[in-house]
């Protein structure tokens, strides 16, 4: 009877610690399949999605044409603060501050378009075809554009 009372307490115990557990990692799971690098649209660039901190961000590692017009790198001129002038567009961190918020999406980050010079509210959505829904937006989401990456690995 002493036996079965501590088998039976041991199982118990075992069986919050799994549901505990279940608890605990699910949301590192799912941050964990946004990991990895991406290919936005047409090819243009490559973005790998890493852990910053308790949140994802996301750095620009390769452009399809890295040099400008006149063959050197290009650099971040439409930036908004003028001291980023003179930086490569290259290593850039375009997306900040991405929580998971349910099953396969993540907010409250923003992504920096290079090509304006602006930064903007974003949403990611891991779809059921493996694609990453990107909506860069101003204000509310319906004021927006969409791109899907592509993952490479």
């Amino acid at each position: 009877m002493l036996a079965t009372h501590l088998t039976r307490g041991a199982l118990g115990a075992l069986g919050a610690g799994l549901v505990l557990l279940v608890l605990v990692v699910a949301p590192w799971a799912d941050e964990a399949s946004l990991l990895g690098v991406w290919e936005t649209p047409e090819a243009k660039s490559n973005v790998e999605v890493y852990e910053c901190g308790l949140a994802l961000c996301g750095r620009l590692i390769s452009l399809k044409e890295p040099l400008d017009d006149e063959g050197n790198e290009k650099l971040d001129r439409r930036n908004k603060d003028e001291t980023m002038h003179a930086r490569p567009i290259v290593g850039i961190e375009l997306l900040t501050g991405f929580v998971a918020d349910g099953p396969g999406t993540w907010s409250g980050g923003h992504i920096y378009n290079p090509e304006d010079g602006k930064t903007y509210k974003c949403k990611l959505t891991l779809q059921d075809d493996g694609t990453l829904k990107v909506r860069g937006f101003i204000g509310l989401s319906i004021f927006g554009q969409t791109q899907i990456w592509r993952r490479l690995r």
